[in-house]
């Protein structure tokens, strides 16, 4: 039986457009699962967890010094790599030991914040300094990926 309602060819129409509309929009969990694959895309990579922090260092720690210094030190350190990083107003100055070149990159919740490459001796300058929270991942020329924790500027 023919609904009464689709002999309107105006209704027909919007109902068909409604249809494809329908098909178009992407189910959520589609979405959920894509997001779930992309995490996985550093599963390989060293993961290095913070050692140091200099802005966790006591205040009395300080008082034997003349002058305060405007750069904070953090150390992070994975099963056979460390990142030493020195963070300026300027830049992220960093080194990687046992040193090895290839490229480095800060990236956030956006995505790529800034790169640079490593060169031979592991050293890296970033600049300028990324103002919100990000990771670095360093890529190294033997095939090797290193992954920071999160950087709070």
């Amino acid at each position: 039986m023919i609904d009464p309602d689709w002999n309107d060819d105006e209704k027909l129409i919007e109902a068909l457009r409604a249809a494809f509309a329908a098909a178009d929009d992407v189910p959520a969990a589609f979405v959920d699962a894509g997001k779930a694959a992309f995490a996985w895309r550093t599963i390989d990579a060293e993961l290095a967890a913070l050692t140091y922090d200099s802005a966790q260092q006591p205040p009395a720690a300080f008082a034997v010094r003349s002058e305060s210094a405007m750069l904070r030190s953090l150390t992070f350190a994975s099963d056979g790599w460390t990142v030493e990083l020195e963070l300026t107003p300027d830049a992220v100055l960093g080194q990687l030991d046992p040193p090895e070149d290839g490229s480095v990159t800060a990236r956030g919740d956006g995505g790529t914040l800034v790169s640079a490459d490593i060169d031979e001796l592991g050293f890296f300058v970033l600049g300028p300094p990324p103002t919100v929270p990000y990771r670095l991942v360093c890529t190294l020329r033997s095939g090797t990926t290193i992954l920071t924790g999160w950087i709070t500027p």
